[in-house]
């Protein structure tokens, strides 16, 4: 019985041991079959072509993904600029200043945002952000906008990403010793100056990741950001003018026109671009995690 038992463990540990290699493995093969997939437009167009040409006519052949590029970029940045201070500081008050009935009640709410789909992120930002840009925000800077911005995609994006952000800032912060806070606190210094002066500094590499972990979370929404960004492949100038991020391309035409000659391996190679960039931005944040773990221990 004991050893019919040993043989039990042993086969269930090597299944689970090859069940975690296999799920890991998805991501190789994943890369793997994108880059196979995406080779006929680097055997017709160089790298640096394809990423700094910004002109994009299927049509002719010509495929430059520098406006797909820089729209992404705008949109995460701008969702990233309004998302990290509003996070930090509801950290900052659910760790620090929130009683424990409040911080009960909330932090679960903070945490609901991430079930919300997308697609109702997209819609609330087409039925309120929109309009608000169009008709109050651009006339006061004395631009036309049709509503349809980056800037909206950017507000859109920053409340999909403030669970990611304050979840992680929240976890960090609260790992900060308490004899650190007490013995800034019998040195005399309030409350606002530990928090500054010890628990921020302590927790600064955490809240690094958190925001790393944010920015790859907004570098790949799709459905949201399509919904609201315009659309338009030309690089944008302001936050105002409409965008066209590389998810957006890819959901718009993937199934369509494929026909013509490398649009789909063009495709293709935009989504091993999105694929790579998150991969390395979520095991940066997760390196420095593992950082924070061990200094605490």
């Amino acid at each position: 019985m004991r050893s019919f038992r040993k043989i039990k463990e042993a086969v269930a540990t090597r299944l689970m041991a090859f069940l975690t290699v296999s799920s890991s493995l998805i991501v190789f093969f994943m890369i793997t079959g994108l880059y196979v997939r995406s080779r006929p437009i680097l055997s017709v167009h160089s790298l640096s072509e394809l990423l700094f040409s910004s002109s994009w006519h299927p049509l002719r052949g010509e495929f430059g993904f520098l406006p797909f590029i820089v729209g992404t970029l705008w949109i995460t940045g701008t969702a990233v600029v309004i998302a990290v201070p509003l996070c930090l500081f509801t950290a900052i008050y659910l760790s620090e200043y929130a009683p424990s009935r409040i911080r009960a009640l909330f932090a679960p709410l903070i945490d609901l945002l991430a079930g919300i789909p997308s697609v109702i992120y997209g819609i609330w930002g087409l039925l309120a952000v929109v309009p608000m840009i169009k008709n109050q925000l651009a006339p006061v800077f004395g631009v036309f906008s049709t509503g349809y911005s980056i800037l909206a995609a950017g507000i859109v994006l920053a409340i999909m990403i403030f669970p990611v952000i304050i979840h992680v800032s929240l976890e960090v912060l609260q790992s900060v010793p308490g004899e650190m806070r007490e013995a800034s606190l019998a040195l005399g210094a309030t409350s606002w100056q530990t928090v500054k002066t010890v628990v921020l500094r302590r927790a600064r590499p955490g809240i690094i990741a958190a925001v790393v972990l944010g920015f790859s979370r907004a570098f790949g929404e799709t459905m949201a950001v399509l919904m609201v960004a315009g659309n338009v492949a030309r690089i944008p100038g302001s936050v105002l003018d409409p965008a066209y991020p590389l998810p957006a391309l890819i959901a718009n035409n993937y199934g369509e026109m494929l026909s013509v000659p490398l649009y789909d391996s063009a495709l293709l190679l935009a989504s091993l671009w999105l694929l790579v960039v998150i991969l390395l931005f979520n095991v940066c944040s997760r390196l420095i995690l593992v950082r924070v773990e061990r200094s605490v221990l």
